[in-house]
């Protein structure tokens, strides 16, 4: 942020600090869920909130897409819920979905959504400084969250490494989420963020030689028709 340059505003602090709220929320509720409900169920449900969000915010904002970029919007819809779907062996996990489950669902998705929302209305000319205070604030909340509940233990060793990495990969996708909802239309670059189940199962797939459903493979053409659609408007 400092390298980027921009302008620390009231505005950019407030929008930074509410983003990094909803993030900490959107974390912690969703693996609570994923801890107490089935996969199968709580992983689609929770993307397609993510995704939801922005788009009727950007709606309600005034955004108005083409056509091509709407049918896209839908696909790309479809394609979450269906990519999002884990093949999961319920006679080993036989977790119900359960209201206090529902409730986790919907608050992370949500609040995910909400990440997206904020973070846009952060001004442009404070280039990267909502980001720093966002992280800022999440890291406060899981901090103080983890303290409260006595979970608060320091990872070592290979957590640790795993940790760090996925630290500054998660930074430089917050960065380029960023540079995304400032170059486009909240309801588009939205949804189109949303898509990540798509290259969480890809990667599972080259990486960790992972086997895919039918339904999966499905979505993922799907995402890919959607991002095409998106991109012509």
């Amino acid at each position: 942020a400092v390298g980027v340059g921009g302008t620390i505003s009231p505005s950019a602090i407030l929008w930074g600090a509410l983003c990094g709220v909803s993030q900490a929320f959107g974390v912690w509720w969703f693996y609570a869920a994923l801890g107490a409900g089935p996969i199968s169920v709580v992983s689609p449900l929770t993307a397609v909130l993510v995704a939801a969000v922005p788009v009727g915010a950007g709606m309600a904002l005034g955004e108005r897409p083409g056509t091509v970029a709407t049918v896209g919007t839908l696909l790309a819809l479809v394609a979450i819920v269906l990519v999002s779907r884990e093949a999961t062996d319920e006679d080993v996990r036989p977790h119900r979905f359960t209201t206090k489950v529902a409730w986790l669902t919907v608050g992370s998705g949500l609040a995910f959504g909400l990440n997206f929302v904020l973070i846009h209305q952060a001004p442009v000319e404070a280039r990267l400084w909502p980001l720093f205070f966002a992280r800022l604030t999440a890291t406060t909340v899981v901090l103080l969250v983890a303290f409260f509940s006595r979970n608060l233990v320091v990872p070592k060793g290979l957590p640790l490494r795993l940790a760090l990495a996925a630290a500054v990969l998660d930074t430089a996708a917050n960065v380029a989420m960023l540079l995304a909802l400032q170059a486009s239309m909240l309801s588009l670059a939205g949804v189109l963020m949303s898509l990540y189940p798509a290259a969480t199962v890809l990667l599972a797939i080259v990486v960790l030689r992972e086997r895919v459903t039918r339904w999966q493979v499905l979505g993922m053409v799907l995402a890919l028709a959607a991002v095409a659609m998106i991109s012509v408007h």
